[in-house]
């Protein structure tokens, strides 16, 4: 081939190839990732008031990048590729850090921002399950963007020295001790029972007997591990509540889009909010402290979630107000059952 013509071909193809190498979002996790923003738009502030107003700023990550979503603060090792119409979004890509299970929120660049993998390496059984589990996130970024959040809970004095943060995950609980396992036990048999009670009797007599063990396991714990016990289940359980009650929400309220219907892994929402509530009865049941860890506070916490709905149905307007613990829903109304 002539010089002049293999210029010119190279000058033509060169493009073509630039433009296959860029790193593209994945259709689906596109369609995914918009149906959680139409979820959360169409029905967040009917759960929380106010939800609609809190950044969701994601963090996809795929084999072999990481694509930011609705970040108003990227760092300086992304890269803008474009902006998506439908996501409503600049998108920001670099090479795969984190790795491709990870389902999290913590700040990046100070922003609360949710990392996650695909739904095909996540814990997510479908889409729909996937889209769920955005929203549980979603509403950890409406937490964490409460004034005075991080001060309050540092106020709480269970950091002991630790600035990363990573004492939530770490913090030592005496999760092995024998009459603490079988306190926490006790505790999930007994919610099982109160959300399963079919009379307001059955369900003020299950309380009461909820509540008086729930005072015997505190008195097992340290005034520190009860509180870390409490936090907990605030602040996972109630996201944890928040998946079922948003899943409910939508098959109730919601139509989704062709294309999200169109997933080959969709499934309708009724048919998540009926796993998710069957998932946590048994788990209820099941649920080991000593195996689980803190995982199993996020069981307890989103039960008593439930059980707050029926004590106290206004309950999510203190919810914010009264940090860190769900114990006042219980003290303020359980003498209503009596």
């Amino acid at each position: 081939m002539p010089l002049v013509a293999l210029f010119t071909w190279l000058m033509l193809t060169l493009p073509a190839v630039q433009e296959r190498a860029r790193p593209t979002l994945p259709q689906a996790d596109r369609i995914r990732i918009a149906e959680a923003f139409r979820l959360a738009d169409a029905l967040g502030d009917e759960l929380w008031p106010g939800w609609g107003r809190t950044p969701f700023a994601i963090l996809l990550i795929t084999a072999e990048y990481e694509f930011l979503i609705r970040h108003p603060k990227p760092p300086d090792d992304f890269t803008l590729i474009g902006e998506d119409s439908v996501l409503r979004s600049k998108i920001w890509v670099r090479k795969r850090k984190y790795d491709l299970n990870l389902l999290a929120t913590f700040p990046i660049s100070g922003v609360p921002t949710i990392v996650v993998g695909r739904a095909e390496n996540t814990s997510a059984r479908t889409s729909t399950r996937w889209v769920i589990a955005l929203l549980h996130e979603h509403f950890h970024q409406l937490q964490y963007s409460q004034p005075e959040y991080y001060t309050e809970v540092n106020a709480l004095g269970l950091a002991r020295g630790d600035q990363t943060g990573s004492w939530m995950l770490n913090y030592s609980f005496p999760y092995a001790r024998v009459d603490v396992t079988r306190g926490f036990s006790v505790l999930c048999r007994l919610i099982e029972q109160a959300l399963s009670a079919q009379t307001q009797r059955d369900f003020a007599q299950a309380l009461r007997a909820y509540l008086e063990a729930k005072e015997r396991f505190r008195s097992l714990l340290d005034p520190d591990d009860y509180t870390y016990f409490s936090f907990q289940a605030w602040q996972e359980g109630i996201a944890r509540w928040t998946e079922y009650r948003m899943a409910e929400l939508a098959a109730a309220q919601y139509q989704p889009s062709r294309a999200f219907r169109q997933l080959g892994d969709y499934v309708p929402f009724e048919w998540e909010a009926r796993a998710i509530k069957n998932d946590l009865e048994k788990e209820l049941l099941s649920v080991q402290l000593n195996q689980a860890k803190r995982v199993a506070f996020y069981v307890l916490g989103a039960a008593e979630g439930l059980v707050c709905d029926r004590l106290d149905p206004t309950w999510r307007k203190r919810y914010f107000k009264e940090k860190f613990s769900l114990d006042g829903c219980f003290h303020r109304r359980s003498s209503t059952t009596q």
